[in-house]
């Protein structure tokens, strides 16, 4: 258990300070904030509990602790990762925690889950909530995301990010939680359906 909440506090400000860098569009203390919250709605449909809760919040502070787009596929992903296996290390957190906390992160890179335990299915429905969201906050998520990638050619782009969002589409299943298959999974593939659209140059 940590004790020392000096220790904590900084690093929370740390991470803040992380999260509110002036590159991010959409990867912000916002996109935390609708992580954090979709991981109480999971733990209020009875999906997350306890220590489970806790660990899962804290793979969602870390999971984006460290962004940047023109690294290569996943650097930022391991780079997020080693920062939370050292900072939480030195607050003292079990290591098996800490181990887990890791995992979770890289895996974020490509949300494909190694494991089907309560935190590693929670951290993944929760990191695509965004997806499921209210149409106009859906929208707003896809323009931070082009700003993000503004340096990128718009063909370049839309070929790109198709290539990201269809196999969401395509699954037979999106989400991993009950509760967020029965609640968040019709939204989540009208929006991508309509993205989609967009990016081919639909109407």
């Amino acid at each position: 258990m940590v004790t020392d909440q000096r220790a904590v506090t900084a690093l929370r400000e740390e991470l803040l300070a992380r999260w509110g860098e002036p590159h991010r569009s959409y990867h912000d203390p916002v996109h935390l904030a609708e992580v954090l919250a979709a991981l109480d709605e999971l733990a209020e449909g009875g999906h997350l509990a306890g220590r489970d809760r806790h660990l899962a919040a804290m793979v969602g502070w870390f999971h984006d602790a460290v962004y940047e787009t023109g690294g290569a596929p996943g650097a930022s992903e391991e780079a997020s990762a080693r920062l939370a296996e050292e900072r939480l290390t030195a607050l003292g957190l079990p290591p098996a925690d800490v181990a887990t906390i890791a995992r979770l992160v890289r895996e974020s890179a490509t949300h494909e889950m190694s494991a089907g335990d309560p935190v590693s299915q929670a951290f993944h429905d929760a990191d695509l909530w965004i997806l499921s969201a209210p149409a106009d906050r859906f929208d707003g998520y896809c323009a931070q995301v082009r700003i993000e990638y503004r340096q990128v050619p718009a063909a370049d782009f839309a070929r790109g990010r198709s290539a990201v969002l269809t196999p969401f589409v395509e699954r037979e299943r999106l989400y991993l939680t009950d509760h967020a298959h029965e609640h968040w999974s019709g939204r989540a593939r009208v929006n991508l359906r309509r993205e989609l659209d967009r990016l081919r140059g639909g109407p």
